[in-house]
C-alpha cells in the first residue's frame, strides 16, 4: 500500500507548473538559435530599408513629369553606392532593390517604356509612390519585432540577420538526466537471457527530452539495488536541472526511487488517478526537479508527453508549455477500463472538415505499438464504460494532422 494520496492529473500538472520556473539566459549565436526562445524582446535598432528602394526594374522617373522622351542618365543596380539624382525631362534605369535617385517619386516597369538612341518613352503612366519601397516600410527604427518568448523559425532568423543580430538572449536548455532501473534490463547491444527485456525506456525518453528542446544526458541503468540506485539518482540531480528516472516507483519491495528522492528534497506526489502511468511521482530538490516515471514503456512515454514535457517548455520560456488541446470526433466505440482518466493514443485526421480519431489498437501499458504512429490522445474521464462511434471527446494533438 502507497502511503502517497493520489491525486488528480490536473492536480499533479498544477504543482508541476507551479515548482518549476524559466530558466537563467544566455547568449546564443543567431545561426544556432533554430528553436530556441527568446529571452527579452527585439526592438530594431534601424529602419528597413534605409533607403527608398525600387520593388521593378524599370526607369524612376518623376510622376508629373510629361516630357514626350526623357534623357537615360544613370544606371542604378541593387547595392550601387552614392546617391544620384534626376531633373524633370530625365529618368535612370534602375535595377529592383536599387536606391530611387534623388528627385525621382516613382518606377515605371521596363515592360511599360521604350528606349531608342538613349532616350525613353513612357508607355503607361504611374502615381506619385508607385514601385518604391518608402523607407521603413518592412521594419521601422524603435519597432518590437520579436517578442520575449517567441520561439525562433525560419522567418525570425532571417529577420534578426536582417537587422543585423548576429547573436540573441535565449532562455537556457535544460539539462536532463536519465537513468533507467530494474535487474531485468539489458543495453539493446546485449544478449537478452530469459526473463530480460532491452533498455527502450532510456533511450525512447533521452529522444522524447530532445523533441522537446531539451539536453538529454544518460546517467546509465541501475540494477534494483537500493544503494546504487541512490548514488546513480544523486549524480544525476547533480549533474542536470531535470532528472527522469524510468521503474521503482511502485510499491515493490524493490521499488527504491521514491525513498531515494525523499533522501534528497520534498517528494510532492507519488500517484495519480491516471492511465498509463499511476505511480508517477514529482521531487523538487533545491532547484532542480526529479520525475520518476513507471517501468512500462507507454507508461513512461505518456506521463513524460504529460507532465515533463510541460515542464521542460517552461524552463525553456515558453507560455504556451502544453500541445493544443482539439475536439475529436471518434471513428469507432473504444473499450475502456474506466476506473482512471485515461490518454488514449489516436491517430486524428480530417475527414470531410472534422477531426476524427481512430484507436491505435490495444492499449496494453508494454505495447509500444500504441505509441507508434500516433499524433494526439484522446482524453476519457474515469467511469465512461464504452464510449461510442461519433461521440466528440476533448484530445491532446502530438503530431501533425493531415
Amino acid at each position: 500500500m502507497s502511503r502517497y494520496d493520489m491525486i488528480s492529473a490536473d492536480e499533479a500538472l498544477a504543482i508541476v507548473k507551479s515548482v518549476v520556473r524559466p530558466l537563467p539566459a544566455e547568449p546564443v549565436a543567431t545561426t544556432d538559435a533554430d528553436g530556441r526562445l527568446l529571452a527579452e524582446d527585439v526592438v530594431s535598432p534601424e529602419d528597413v530599408p534605409p533607403f527608398r528602394a525600387s520593388t521593378v526594374d524599370g526607369f524612376a522617373v518623376i510622376a508629373v513629369d510629361t516630357s514626350p522622351t526623357r534623357q537615360v542618365v544613370h544606371e542604378i543596380t541593387a547595392g550601387a553606392v552614392g546617391q544620384s539624382s534626376i531633373q524633370p525631362g530625365t529618368v535612370a534605369r534602375i535595377m529592383t532593390g536599387a536606391p530611387v535617385p534623388d528627385g525621382a517619386d516613382a518606377v515605371v516597369m521596363i515592360e511599360h517604356t521604350a528606349v531608342q538612341d538613349g532616350r525613353m518613352v513612357v508607355e503607361r503612366g504611374v502615381r506619385s509612390g508607385e514601385n518604391i519601397r518608402p523607407i521603413g516600410v518592412d521594419v521601422a527604427r524603435g519597432d518590437v519585432v520579436l517578442r520575449r518568448g517567441t520561439a525562433l523559425g525560419p522567418a525570425d532568423i532571417g529577420l534578426l540577420m536582417t537587422l543585423g543580430f548576429t547573436e540573441v538572449s535565449c532562455y537556457r536548455r535544460p539539462v536532463v538526466a536519465v537513468l533507467s532501473t530494474g535487474d531485468e534490463i539489458v543495453e539493446p547491444w546485449e544478449p537478452v537471457p530469459p526473463g530480460a527485456v532491452r533498455d527502450s525506456n532510456r533511450y525512447a525518453l533521452m529522444s522524447a527530452v530532445r523533441e522537446a528542446g531539451g539536453i538529454a544526458v544518460s546517467v546509465g541503468h541501475a540494477r534494483d539495488d537500493r544503494v546504487l540506485q541512490s548514488r546513480l539518482v544523486r549524480q544525476g540531480i547533480e549533474s542536470a536541472d531535470v532528472l527522469l528516472t524510468s521503474g521503482g516507483v511502485s510499491v515493490g519491495d524493490r521499488d527504491y526511487i521514491k525513498p531515494a528522492l525523499e533522501e534528497l528534497g520534498k517528494v510532492h506526489f507519488g500517484r495519480i488517478a491516471f492511465r498509463p502511468g499511476m505511480p508517477l511521482t514529482f521531487a523538487e530538490i533545491g532547484e532542480r526537479v526529479a520525475f520518476g516515471l513507471p517501468g512500462n514503456p507507454v507508461s513512461s512515454l505518456v506521463t513524460f508527453e504529460v507532465f515533463v514535457r510541460p515542464a521542460l517548455r517552461i524552463m525553456q520560456g515558453d507560455a504556451q508549455s502544453e500541445r493544443p488541446r482539439v475536439e475529436v470526433e471518434l471513428e469507432h466505440d473504444f473499450r475502456l477500463a474506466g476506473d482512471r482518466l485515461e490518454y488514449h493514443r489516436v491517430m486524428v485526421r480530417w475527414v470531410d472538415g472534422r477531426l476524427v480519431a481512430r484507436s491505435t489498437g490495444l492499449q496494453l501499458s508494454s505495447r509500444l505499438m500504441s505509441m507508434v504512429g500516433h499524433n494526439g490522445m484522446v482524453i476519457i474521464q474515469p467511469g465512461s464504460g464504452t464510449v461510442v462511434a461519433g461521440q466528440r471527446l476533448p484530445a491532446i494533438l502530438t503530431g501533425p494532422v493531415l
